[in-house]
């Protein structure tokens, strides 16, 4: 049996709730730890959260940073960039939007069902979602705490300085997207919603030479899962580019398939050489999710097809299932240290909840599962 223990996370209620009232504690889609900040994202705003360590099992001081005040992003902070993904390298954050589409939602209850049929035709395409950039994240040696800044001398070379950066895009794409639309087992899925097993970005992992590690949560092939490669750099506008990735099939990305067991990737976290993956349903539905490692990630040479065989099956996650079904879904993994990670959920259950502005989180030992 794994052992979990609960780890408490403080929020500020000055920052929790969004425009809409909706409290950051229920939408929590990414988690990251660097020192004894943990970082989060909430899929409905535009912000990024910063906890630190207070305790042995808990978090708080709850800092948050808008990050239409670092980025320009393609809309204003109003439309929310559905925040999946963070990942820490070479003294930059880096922040992945989901790029998908969505469909409108039908209520049971509502009174006219035609009209709540009728909303599963609309189809919706935010450019805040087309969002991969990056932030300069440093150390602040007085207070210990990560900052985020739009602009930073490097900490360590003074004949360089970071900037805040990002992906060129458009009102409903970006370069990644516009060479994913020629890909033969990506195009069919752009126009296609997240939840409807289209294309759906749900993790990011940053390896030391600069390439980024970026998994789907849809689609789903046959049963594959898959986690795309890219080197992006900077060009002389300080816009974010694609660079030709040496071994890459497709030239600017390479495609890793995974036998995940049907399920998609929820959250990519890198151990060394190797990815942990979470990994849950790509379907809108309470089903199993698991934590895995990917051995010797960082080290593909060309597009890869990595069997079950090459995978290690660590432990499940609990989800919500009968009284709460749609609750409690692992979204978020953070690495502690190299033997423990920290598990966060979108919809958290009640007894997830111990207090106002406060949710628990699963502190898990990263093992391989026995059978």
């Amino acid at each position: 049996m794994v052992r979990r223990q609960p780890y408490t996370l403080h929020f500020n209620p000055k920052h929790s709730l969004n425009a809409s009232g909706k409290h950051v504690r229920d939408g929590l889609s990414s988690a990251l730890c660097t020192g004894d900040n943990l970082w989060l994202s909430c899929d409905e705003r535009t912000s990024i959260e910063r906890l630190r360590r207070t305790g042995p099992q808990e978090f708080g001081e709850h800092c948050s940073y808008e990050l239409s005040e670092l980025l320009d992003l393609p809309s204003d902070k109003t439309e929310e960039i559905d925040i999946e993904g963070l990942a820490e390298g070479d003294y930059y954050l880096w922040i992945v939007g989901s790029h998908s589409l969505a469909r409108k939602k039908a209520d049971a209850e509502g009174e006219d069902h035609a009209k709540e049929i009728a909303r599963l035709t609309q189809v919706k395409s935010e450019a805040n979602r087309y969002l991969l950039a990056r932030v300069p994240m440093l150390l602040n040696p007085t207070t210990g705490n990560y900052e985020l800044f739009r602009e930073a001398p490097h900490p360590t070379d003074p004949t360089q300085t970071l900037r805040a950066a990002q992906l060129r895009s458009s009102d409903d794409s970006n370069d990644l997207r516009d060479l994913l639309a020629k890909d033969a087992h990506l195009k069919p899925f752009l126009d296609i919603p997240g939840k409807d097993n289209g294309f759906d970005i749900e993790g990011l992992a940053a390896a030391p030479d600069g390439r980024l590690f970026v998994g789907l949560r849809g689609p789903v092939l046959r049963g594959w899962a898959m986690v795309l490669e890219v080197l992006p750099r900077e060009d002389k506008h300080g816009r974010l580019r694609l660079s030709e990735l040496p071994g890459a099939t497709e030239l600017y990305y390479k495609k890793h398939f995974l036998a995940l067991g049907g399920m998609g990737v929820r959250e990519l976290r890198q151990c060394g050489p190797d990815l942990l993956l979470l990994a849950g349903p790509t379907m809108d539905l309470d089903g199993t999710i698991a934590v895995y490692r990917w051995p010797e990630a960082l080290r593909c040479p060309q597009d890869s097809l990595v069997g079950p065989d090459k995978l290690e099956r660590l432990f499940d996650v609990p989800h919500g299932f009968g009284p709460t079904a749609s609750q409690d879904k692992a979204e978020g993994m953070a690495l502690l240290d190299s033997e423990h990670v920290l598990i966060v959920f979108d919809s958290p259950a009640d007894a997830r909840k111990p207090a106002a502005h406060h949710v628990l989180a699963d502190r898990v030992k990263v093992q391989a599962q026995t059978t």
